[in-house]
This record gives C-alpha cells, sequence and structure tokens, in this order.
C-alpha cells in the first residue's frame, strides 16, 4: 500500500493593505508635526545646574543679546501682530527699547492673562539691562518669570 501525501499548497498573503495603513501612519505624522520656528536672536545662554521645563505654549520672551539690545517676542501670532503690527507675522521677536517695554508687556498681558514671562540673556550681555527688564518686570506686577540657562552636564 502506497501512500501518497498531497502537496502542500502555498499561502500567498497581499501585503497591500499593510503597506497602505504604514504610508496613512506616515502622512498622518509627518501632517500633525509642529516645527519650531528659527529663533530670530542668536543667544548663547549661560550653564546652570537646575532643569526645569519651560511651557510650550503661552509664553511671552524677553530676550537680551550680547550687545544689550533687548527683543521682545510672543507665541501666538494675534498678540505679535496687534503689539507689533504687520511686521509681527513674518518674525518671532520685535526690537524693543526699554522705555516701551513695560507698555508693551502690560498690553500682552491683557490680551492672554496666561502668559508666562521669560528671560533669555545672552552669557556676555550687561549687568545693566538684564537689571533694568527685571526693574521693569516688578512696576508692571510681573513678578513671577523664568530665567533660562543651559543645563551643565556634569
Amino acid at each position: 500500500m502506497n501512500i501518497r501525501k498531497k502537496k502542500r499548497v502555498g499561502i500567498k498573503m497581499d501585503m497591500t493593505p499593510m503597506v497602505d495603513v504604514a504610508f496613512l501612519l506616515l502622512t498622518f505624522f509627518m501632517l500633525t508635526t509642529q516645527f519650531k520656528a528659527p529663533e530670530d536672536v542668536q543667544i548663547i545662554l549661560p550653564s546652570s545646574h537646575s532643569a526645569f521645563k519651560l511651557p510650550e505654549t503661552d509664553v511671552m520672551i524677553i530676550s537680551i543679546e550680547k550687545n544689550g539690545s533687548i527683543h521682545l517676542g510672543v507665541d501666538n501670532p494675534k498678540i505679535r501682530v496687534r503689539l507689533f503690527g504687520p511686521a509681527g507675522v513674518k518674525t518671532q521677536s520685535a526690537i524693543v527699547e526699554i522705555k516701551q517695554l513695560g507698555n508693551l508687556l502690560i498690553q500682552a498681558r491683557m490680551m492672554n492673562p496666561k502668559l508666562r514671562t521669560v528671560i533669555k540673556g545672552d552669557k556676555d550681555a550687561p549687568y545693566g539691562p538684564v537689571q533694568d527688564v527685571m526693574d521693569i518686570l516688578q512696576k508692571t506686577k510681573i513678578t513671577r518669570f523664568n530665567l533660562v540657562t543651559d543645563l551643565e552636564r556634569t
């Protein structure tokens, strides 16, 4: 008695739906990603041992350059346009004079009371403008603000 085994039939799986799902996921993540815009002011931050994460939204950034010039930036484009005019659409921050800073801070806080104030000062910036900015923050009753530094690696 000769028993013959049946030949096994090969299984062929169609991979097209899996490729479709992979490309749909890829396009979803590409379209929903938010890229951080390049900063207008290049600042070298001083180092620190403290590690505290800054908020992503509702941020008002006061930047102080190496030469002492002061830039004010707001992450919300609508507030930027109302503060700086049509030029606020194109840039993330604008150069402000120390005399105008207090008024601009009050206007920005009136438009969005949730704004958090952040001071970014260059490592080699003179101390005078930083002290002036802190004095203006006290006069405008903004007593809570963050100083941005680089985390020192040990």
